[in-house]
């Protein structure tokens, strides 16, 4: 299978319009005002999915399955307490006395979920169908609970394994005065996504396996990540990637926390080009600033020398993973000196955003886990390779010097910089 930036830029409209009827069908079906949150189109291996979904909370969802212009699976899931509330809403409003025990999901409840479930999937089924100007057939909804993976994913044959890296779409809908949320996962069959893939591509593109190779790369390049922040903070520390985000780029600013952050910004010149940002919580940065500078330093944590020691965890971070895609690249890529940020949300990501936007609509996007001493915390690491670098870079790498290849990050010390 190849794909190509069109093709990716097709689905993500396909997931943003199906997101928008789905959120007015919910509207329409309980009264409840809704609107669209967060769009992603997601990578994720087979084995972070079923992470997903036993994460330890009940879960309910409604499963479909699709034959046209795809075949494959659409399902909804939903925090049982939350489907509960949908429950209650629907059947209060058709006259119905709710089960007085949520935890029951009789067969009238479960045919309520059921319902909405089947509503949000053709919502979403239907805004793909638009956007391909194609026909998308959708199967009688199936009702499906448990607080594992085993129930949602193991009976389908297109499900994932754990090592396979899947394209999902993962579509987030807010209710104005309500928390009911849930996730969409749409699991496409292998031969169809490929006929897709060839109909949508406007240019030769990269094979599929070159991007679970950028998968990868990103994977090694956390691990040096990880060892260079052990050594410089003394802090036992380990980086997760956990998934590769294709987002719009006005849709990242959406995505940022709207509190203040901490972070470093950095941007990187070679094959690929493009910026790399860290982003921290206040609290995680002054743990940092606190590990790294041994006296004290004033309440707001942040003076030079607070602000240096965040710099110079940055400087580290960024080399050890543009040196780790470097190595595997058999290429060279430099990176500016480093940028402190501290600012709230949307305008901690505008200058990267601006910064991008002359040349692309597009981005990956890393979503990553740091776990240090014990404590996890994310960072958001925002690795935004220029597009055409990207796939140029990408066409030449060799899958199999991912693996083989050390990572053998150098940086230069800021105080010589």
């Amino acid at each position: 299978m190849r794909l190509d930036v069109n093709v990716l830029g097709t689905f993500y409209r396909m997931a943003r319009e199906g997101a928008g009827l789905a959120a007015g069908r919910l509207t329409q079906m309980t009264g409840v005002e809704t609107r669209v949150g967060v769009t992603k189109l997601n990578f994720m291996r087979g084995q972070e999915i079923r992470r997903d979904l036993a994460d330890g909370s009940a879960l309910v969802g409604v499963r479909v399955e699709l034959t046209g212009a795809i075949d494959g699976h659409s399902m909804v899931v939903f925090d049982r307490d939350d489907a509960a509330r949908i429950v209650e809403g629907l059947l209060s409003e058709a006259g119905a006395d709710p089960a007085a025990d949520a935890d029951a999901f009789d067969r009238m409840s479960q045919s309520a979920v059921s319902e909405v479930g089947q509503v949000m999937n053709s919502g979403f089924v239907d805004g793909w169908a638009d956007v391909l100007e194609s026909v998308i057939d959708v199967s009688t909804p199936t009702f499906v609970e448990g607080e594992s993976a085993e129930p949602f994913l193991d009976d389908l044959e297109n499900a994932p394994a754990d090592d396979d890296l899947a394209l999902l779409f993962q579509s987030r809908i807010e209710t104005v005065d309500a928390e009911i949320e849930f996730d969409h996962y749409l699991f496409p069959e292998r031969d169809s996504m490929a006929a897709l893939l060839d109909r949508l591509r406007t240019s030769d593109g990269i094979a599929y396996d070159k991007l679970d190779g950028f998968d990868r790369m990103a994977e090694r390049g956390a691990e040096e990540m990880a060892e260079t922040a052990t050594k410089l903070t003394g802090i036992e520390t380990t980086i997760e990637i956990r998934r590769l985000n294709f987002v719009s780029l006005e849709a990242i600013p959406q995505q940022v926390p709207d509190e203040k952050l901490v972070g470093v910004a950095f941007e990187f010149d070679g094959v690929p080009s493009g910026y790399l940002l860290f982003l921290f919580d206040e609290a995680s940065a002054h743990e940092i600033v606190d590990a790294m500078v041994p006296m004290d330093v004033d309440d707001d944590g942040f003076d030079e020398m607070g602000r240096s020691a965040i710099m110079e965890l940055g400087n580290i971070m960024a080399s050890g993973f543009l040196d780790g895609w470097a190595n595997v690249l058999d290429t060279t890529i430099d990176h500016s000196t480093p940028e402190f940020i501290h600012d709230i949300g949307t305008a901690a990501v505008d200058p990267v955003v601006v910064g991008l936007g002359a040349n692309q609509e597009y981005a990956f996007v890393f979503d990553t886990l740091v776990v240090a001493d014990g404590h996890a915390f994310d960072c958001e690491v925002y690795a935004i390779p220029d597009g055409s670098d990207l796939e140029r870079a990408l066409n030449d790498l060799e899958v199999g010097r991912i693996e083989e290849t050390p990572t053998t990050a150098e940086f230069q010390d800021l105080d010589q910089s």
